[in-house]
């Protein structure tokens, strides 16, 4: 199987530890997928800011709710990757204006541009959304 057809997907739980267990993930795939190692850590830092703002969201929108799934998948496209986040929240993603120096909050999707060769989002006819972002890997 040549690059361009690597996909991974791996099903998480809106939990707080789901961020470690992505990052984790992605390390892991990016080294099956034998992913030079600074592309590897820029795509670890986008599944990382994707998968905590989907748990962040999920939870503040349905937090008595019982367990709400999470998707992330990678795809591997030779010269690109794309990070892939499912969530069942319809709420589109905002990126922050300015923030404050000190806020623990507010940037992951300025890092994601900043990363990410593109970034955007859909909303799927299954329901939720789907927050992706592209990685040169050349």
């Amino acid at each position: 199987m040549t690059p361009e057809h690597f996909v991974s997907r791996l099903e998480l739980a809106a939990q707080k530890d789901a961020v470690r267990w992505a990052r984790r993930h992605a390390r892991d795939v990016m080294s099956v997928w034998r992913v030079h190692p600074d592309h590897t850590e820029a795509v670890a830092l986008v599944v990382s800011e994707l998968v905590t703002n989907a748990v962040q969201h999920v939870i503040k929108a349905r937090p008595a709710a019982g367990p709400v799934r999470l998707a992330l998948i990678l795809r591997h496209r030779g010269t690109h990757l794309i990070v892939e986040v499912t969530d069942p929240d319809v709420r589109p993603p905002v990126m922050q204006g300015a923030v404050a120096p000190g806020a623990e909050s507010g940037r992951g999707l300025l890092i994601v541009e900043s990363v990410s060769k593109e970034w955007g989002y859909y909303f799927p006819p299954t329901g939720g959304k789907v927050v992706w972002a592209s990685l040169a890997l050349a």
